[in-house]
């Protein structure tokens, strides 16, 4: 059971490298390497925590999930920490996600709610480096959207066989 267990051995740093690598797979040409990171992280996260969590902001079920918790509810509006959640999880799902989420919702809409979530972030982030990392993910929203979605597709494309022999 060695193999295997190693196999399945995750945790924060090995999941963050597979995201790095398979956005840089997925990138065309050079991307800027904060940026990269970000959205590497933002996968990572959810990849590690539950829809259930209650430790931490759980990963959202589903958009509807992102906008009960973050356009009907307006007391998170001052908040940059939230603000950017939302802008993440919109990433998330309209982007990794896009193939099942655009049975149900409009992708565009949600990309450029997303967007509008990491502008209004950068607009209340204290630290001016955070801020203008968000900024530019405002900005690059859309790019990065199709990135992860682009990402999704192919990791659920891709054959993954376990050699249980050894």
């Amino acid at each position: 059971m060695g193999p295997l267990r190693e196999l399945l051995a995750v945790d924060e740093r090995r999941t963050l490298e597979f995201f790095v690598t398979g956005l840089q797979d997925v990138c065309d040409g050079g991307v800027d390497r904060q940026e990269l990171l970000y959205n590497a992280s933002v996968l990572a996260h959810y990849a590690l925590v539950s829809t259930q969590c209650a430790t931490d902001v759980p990963a959202p079920a589903s958009l509807l999930t992102v906008f009960d918790q973050f356009v009907l509810d307006e007391t998170m509006t001052d908040d940059s920490g939230l603000l950017e959640t939302a802008g993440a999880q919109c990433l998330l799902l309209a982007g990794f996600f896009e193939d099942q989420a655009r049975r149900r919702h409009n992708i565009q809409w949600y990309a450029s709610l997303g967007a509008s979530f990491f502008g209004r972030a950068a607009a209340r982030e204290r630290s001016p480096r955070k801020a203008s990392l968000l900024d530019t993910l405002s900005r690059h929203f859309e790019p990065w959207r199709r990135r992860h979605a682009r990402l999704g597709r192919e990791l659920r494309d891709t054959p993954y066989l376990l050699d249980l022999s050894s």
